[in-house]
């Protein structure tokens, strides 16, 4: 699992390996250059005002007598000054290039992970984004991916900044004295110790803390979504209610991290403290003693400051880890999840004429619940189908196993006596056009919402399905016309408008085959009829299938089938189903009574 989730995140930084690896090299030269100040803090000391001899060998020995040696820098401390800042210069000029180079692999990484990630979520099946909740979902999108890219800029490079830091500083420090060198490090141990069981024990509460802020967003995002019903029904209270409590849970969930965090700090820092006392005691008996220099005591006080933080930061950088693990799991689960795009470059790529059969079909979205039950039907091109169901009936999931959204458990769909699993699901979607009850608009102009289903299209063949959709007029008396901009979802329009903007982008393609999942029903009768009457003149050859309660709607299909609890009740035309017992006369008679009645009604009030 570990390499799994490893080699995803090298995935991610693929192409961007040489900038990584050059934004170590600068690191490790700042860290480097950042160990040399306290070695000139010990020769200015020791050897210039303490007069005791130089502390250095080799090629460094014979640059500091062709420079004059001591006697030089006791009438020129400006020289140490200067090496100090020069140093510095460079150390600053090592620190930005480092910076620089990481924060060019950690935002292109995010980028990657970004569209890599939306790619691949668009290609996920429709099962999946049925069960999975959006907030969650954008929430693993957001949140975790900038963990990991936090990661990847800051916490890995502290490792390797920590890596160097303390092998450089220890080598050094060795060199100077090892009795204080040892010391020095007889705490680093215990907080190692302490830093690694903390980063085991919270790694679980992060990633409670990471479920508890995914619940609290899908809240958030549901309630957005649902402002108009909220309000329609005057909710608030119990939607602010409910948001209360899953906020509530993140913040308890949350607290307790930081209380944790809080006492590991103020553990860490106690042990720190206790290791420079340590170190300032017995140094300052050493030096009384002659055993040690007072510059070396002070470059050891420096050295062990200066390792304090990254060794008293493992803590953090491994709990930072931990977030950062929790969260490539998070969206590795997603990755993992099987996407359509598998299949999208096989299956067969046959013309579409429109014949349809079903033949005894079952299907079950949960085991042992049937939701159709040995559907047998056979629809020849160019004719109109009409569906009558009550709801839950199945109406829906006949669409969707058309379409492939899910693939039957037993018997077969076929299109022009193709298995529809053997046709290719994107040209399978690009020959069946759809319009949904509760169509979905994009916060774009209304030209981009219809243009949507073929961004070719020109003006003309634009304006004409608007026509053939009824709401041409409509548009045209907007003060911007087809450049209206429509609000999220198209709050903007009523439901009529938006049913009919809807159909306009299904008619945009010459589909063989046309759905109507209770599409018309925000309409009015009048409108009804006339979108079904250009729709007869206009797409005569296209196969059509109407899924409505309306009988006015139903009864020009050529066919009408009745589908109850999963199964095939009756079939036919709509004269001959009126003179049968059965669910489509009683619907029949329903209206028909009530259309009386309403008639009835107006003659008395005129």
């Amino acid at each position: 699992m570990k390499h799994k989730k490893i080699n995803l995140l090298l995935s991610f930084i693929k192409g961007n390996r040489r900038n990584y690896i050059i934004a170590i090299l600068f690191m490790i030269l700042a860290t480097m250059t950042s160990l040399i100040n306290p070695l000139i803090i010990k020769l200015a000391v020791d050897s210039v005002i303490d007069k005791q001899p130089v502390s250095l060998t080799g090629v460094f020995l014979s640059m500091f007598n062709n420079i004059g040696g001591r006697d030089v820098l006791i009438n020129n401390l400006w020289i140490l000054g200067c090496l100090l800042i020069l140093i510095s210069v460079f150390n600053g000029i090592f620190n930005f290039l480092s910076k620089k180079y990481i924060a060019i692999v950690s935002e292109r990484t995010a980028k990657n992970m970004r569209n890599k990630l939306y790619d691949h979520i668009q290609y996920l099946s429709y099962s999946y984004h049925v069960k999975v909740d959006t907030g969650d979902l954008i929430q693993r999108c957001t949140s975790d991916l900038d963990k990991i890219r936090r990661f990847i800029s800051q916490q890995l490079m502290e490792i390797i900044r920590a890596l160097t830091l303390i092998s450089t500083a220890l080598a050094i420090m060795l060199s100077l004295n090892v009795n204080l060198s040892i010391v020095s490090f007889v705490v680093t141990p215990i907080i190692v110790f302490v830093a690694f069981k903390f980063f085991k024990f919270i790694k679980i509460k992060f990633k409670e803390t990471d479920e508890a802020e995914g619940k609290m967003t899908t809240v958030l995002q549901e309630n957005l979504n649902s402002m108009r019903i909220v309000r329609a029904f005057a909710k608030q209270d119990y939607e602010t209610d409910k948001f209360n409590k899953a906020s509530k849970k993140f913040k308890e969930t949350d607290f307790v991290v930081s209380k944790l965090m809080a006492w590991y700090w103020g553990a860490t820092d106690f042990i720190c403290d206790v290791q420079l006392g340590a170190i300032l005691i017995l140094g300052t008996v050493w030096a009384t003693k002659g055993l040690l220099t007072i510059g070396t005591l002070l470059a050891f006080m420096a050295y062990s400051h200066n390792m304090i933080w990254p060794i008293r930061n493992l803590g953090r950088v491994l709990a930072d880890m931990g977030k950062a693990s929790v969260s490539l799991n998070r969206i590795s689960e997603i990755f993992d999840e099987i996407g359509e795009d598998i299949d999208l470059e096989s299956g067969l790529t046959p013309k579409i004429n429109g014949e349809i059969s079903f033949d005894h079909v079952s299907f079950e979205y949960e085991e042992g619940k049937p939701v159709l039950n040995d559907v047998t039907f056979h629809i020849e091109k160019g004719q109109t189908i009409a569906i009558l169901g009550g709801t839950g009936a199945g109406k829906t999931t006949l669409v969707n196993l058309l379409v492939r959204l899910f693939d039957v458990k037993s018997g077969a769909v076929t299109i022009d006596g193709i298995n529809v699993k053997d046709i290719n699901r994107k040209w399978l979607r690009k020959k069946i056009g759809i319009v949904l009850q509760e169509p979905f608009l994009f916060s774009r102009t209304i030209k981009e919402n219809i243009a949507f289903s073929n961004y070719n299209a020109t003006e003309e063949q634009i304006e004409s399905a608007c026509r053939v959709a009824s709401i041409y007029n409509v548009i045209r008396h907007f003060d911007k016309g087809f450049d209206t901009m429509v609000g999220e979802k198209g709050v903007t329009l009523s439901g009529g408008q938006k049913q009919r903007v809807a159909i306009a982008r299904t008619l945009l393609n010459n589909h063989s085959i046309l759905i109507f999942d209770d599409s018309l029903s925000a309409v009015d009768v009048e409108t009804d009829a006339y979108i079904r009457d250009q729709l007869k003149k206009n797409l005569h050859s296209t196969t059509t299938l109407i899924i409505s309660h309306r009988i006015s709607t139903l009864k020009q299909a050529d066919k009408i089938l009745v589908i109850e609890k999963g199964m095939i009740t009756q079939q036919g035309t709509h004269y001959e189903l009126i003179r049968e017992q059965g669910l489509y006369k009683e619907v029949f008679d329903i209206q028909s009574s009530l259309q009386s009645d309403t008639t009835k009604g107006g003659e008395t009030r005129e």
